[in-house]
């Protein structure tokens, strides 16, 4: 792990207050940046394990795991992949609105020069380091140097271009890019905490067939959260909780994981992008996910979920929902009693590995997501690293300059980067502040 200057980690967290315009950060850093003790007074939870996190905090959290790993070393040439512990998504929270670009690129060129001027970097250029960018791959991918265009350039730079990048959401189209789970409510300090929690959910009472927590997005032309609230507003085997812009119990957490605890299913659209917290609590939850689009978790996140995403959840297409073709009790209520009790199980022996420990604690017979995550990076490295030696290995973006890569990816992603542009313009508080 590669002991960055301050600038890069603690002076952020020390500046807390001005992480983001929205809201003060500060509380969600305390605890090793899992957040305070979540406040239950209804025992919706058990009494411990359970924090108020903010789901863009797992640049701290995983930066704290990485400090206890136990294959921790000093010495860079016995290790398999080096950590570069950028707070990313913290840096450029502060300044996605209203700083100009040379503003929202300034840190990340001066770590980038920052890491050139290493020795571990001259190795392998830099394909044996990675990085947590705890937001979604978008903040990063701006697409021009216009100052109206959305996020830093921090994944263009060449330097990154060769890292392996960590982010809650990937892009579809980028081979360094990997997406690991959004942080949840839950993390275990021990074993026991697991288990106990794994038999809650197995056995809780689901009194509803399927239900929903979100807000529609009218500003979106092909969202189709209007069409699921209209259908889940007409469904008596739906449990609803709408969510407004602003204050509303959805960015209550024992509201939220009471509604997913009552449920059988729990309906899980694109969020302000393709993905999306809610898919992870209500997992966690012991709740069914129905999911819309391919991108929302079955292309994302492959070192936490099986390949074989019908075990563990149900996908109705978009388009289906959209043109009516099919109703989602209609898809839901096929499903048997036994099917839904296999699939539940699933989804609950996958809970270890969907939550990140406290960092303070350790698991002994339980991997997390930052196990999964940490073993598939060392993987890639190795990989890569033997077909170096074999003289099999073509960089990613061979041949091509950043700038080429960028100005191909402009035309690429016109549509999944003008999705998001349009729904943060149209007022959205930053995400940082919302819990769903």
């Amino acid at each position: 792990m590669h002991d960055l200057p301050p600038e890069f980690n603690q002076d952020l967290l020390d500046n807390c207050k001005n992480l983001s315009p929205w809201t003060n950060m500060c509380k969600y850093t305390v605890n090793a940046g899992l957040g305070p003790v979540l406040e239950d007074p209804e025992g919706t939870l058990p009494k411990t394990g359970w924090f108020s996190t903010n789901q863009f905090a797992v640049d701290v959290i995983f930066h704290n795991r990485m400090k206890q790993y136990e294959c921790l070393t000093n010495d860079s040439g016995i290790a398999a992949a080096l950590y570069v512990p950028f707070y990313a998504g913290l840096e450029i929270a502060r300044n996605l609105w209203g700083a100009n670009v040379s503003v929202r690129d300034s840190a990340s060129l001066r770590l980038a020069k920052w890491l050139r001027g290493r020795r571990e970097w001259a190795v392998m250029g830099g394909l044996d380091h990675f990085m947590v960018g705890g937001r979604v791959t978008w903040d990063f991918r701006r697409l021009t140097d216009d100052d109206h265009d959305w996020g830093n350039k921090l994944l263009y730079i060449p330097e990154v271009m060769n890292m392996s990048m960590l982010m809650v959401e990937k892009s579809p189209y980028h081979v360094n890019d990997f997406a690991i789970p959004y942080p949840t409510y839950f993390h275990p300090s021990q074993d026991s905490d697991i288990e106990h929690w794994q038999n809650r959910v197995r056995m809780v009472e689901r009194p509803y067939l399927f239900s929903f927590a979100g807000a529609p997005r009218p500003e979106l032309s092909t969202s189709i959260r209007g069409q699921i609230l209209d259908q889940c507003k007409s469904s008596k085997f739906c449990n609803l909780l709408e969510c407004d812009r602003g204050e509303s119990k959805c960015h209550v957490p024992t509201v939220v994981m009471k509604l997913f605890q009552e449920s059988d299913f729990c309906l899980q659209p694109q969020g302000d992008s393709y993905t999306r917290r809610s898919i992870f609590d209500s997992m966690i939850a012991g709740c069914i996910p129905v999911l819309f689009h391919n991108h929302s978790a079955y292309t994302q996140y492959v070192w936490h979920l099986p390949e074989n995403y019908s075990s563990y959840s149900v996908f109705i297409s978009e388009e289906d929902v959209r043109t009516g073709r099919l109703t989602i009790e209609g898809v839901l209520r096929k499903f048997s009693r036994s099917d839904i009790q296999t699939m539940r199980e699933e989804v609950i022996r996958l809970i270890p590995g969907l939550v990140y420990n406290d960092p303070r604690h350790k698991l002994k017979n339980f991997r997390d997501a930052f196990d999964l995550t940490v073993q598939a990076l060392v993987k890639r490295v190795t990989d890569m690293r033997i077909k170096i030696s074999e003289g099999k290995f073509v960089s990613f973006g061979a041949g091509n300059s950043a700038e080429d890569i960028r100005e191909s990816d402009l035309k690429l992603s016109q549509r999944e980067i003008g999705q998001w542009e349009v729904e943060k313009r149209n007022g959205e508080q930053d995400n940082l502040s919302k819990q769903v």
